[in-house]
């Protein structure tokens, strides 16, 4: 763990991330079990992840989407356009132990509980306000933004970095299946 690091993760035109391919997964059942093991693992790593990491959530971020935005150590908003959701509630699909992990590693209880259980739409500012991301930004502007905030600690000590997000995460990081 050598050498300044930060990651920044976005997604493209108006998506940051609408989650998993539920109808994939309702075709090949055997199959999608161990996709959700794979996304499991990787909240686990996310959270654990050595370095800084920032999400620019570009569009919509949705579901699976929203779980991994969770993971991140800060995150940018588009503010014009776009929701965060964890709609399970509304398709009858419980989060698993893992996903509810990763989740609530970062959320507030009463955010993890008004977003799990009302499937609630939150604009940019409506999940600022909730602590669901810590900035907002124009379009154009989002990862210009999350790729200043990740400039700005890329230089932090990795290893401080590493133990912190242990000592912060690695309960929930075990939960999901990653080996801390």
């Amino acid at each position: 763990m050598n050498g300044p690091l930060a990651v920044v993760v976005t997604g493209t035109g108006k998506f940051f991330s609408n989650g998993l391919d539920l109808d994939a997964f309702a075709a090949d059942p055997p199959a999608a079990a161990g996709v959700i093991d794979d996304v499991h693992r990787l909240l686990g790593r996310m959270l654990m992840f050595p370095a800084y990491t920032v999400g620019a959530l570009n569009g919509h971020t949705f579901a699976g989407g929203a779980m991994l935005a969770c993971t991140f150590d800060s995150r940018v908003m588009r503010n014009d356009r776009g929701y965060w959701c964890l709609p399970e509630v509304d398709l009858g699909l419980p989060v698993t132990p893992q996903m509810f992990a990763a989740v609530t590693a970062r959320l507030s209880t009463a955010t993890a509980a008004e977003a799990l259980n009302t499937g609630r739409r939150y604009t940019a500012d409506e999940a600022l306000a909730a602590g669901i991301v810590e900035h907002t930004a124009a379009e154009t502007e989002v990862v210009d933004a999350a790729v200043a905030i990740a400039a700005a600690l890329a230089a932090k000590d990795r290893t401080v970095i590493a133990e912190h997000k242990r000592l912060l995460f690695a309960d929930a990081a075990r939960a999901c299946g990653h080996d801390c």
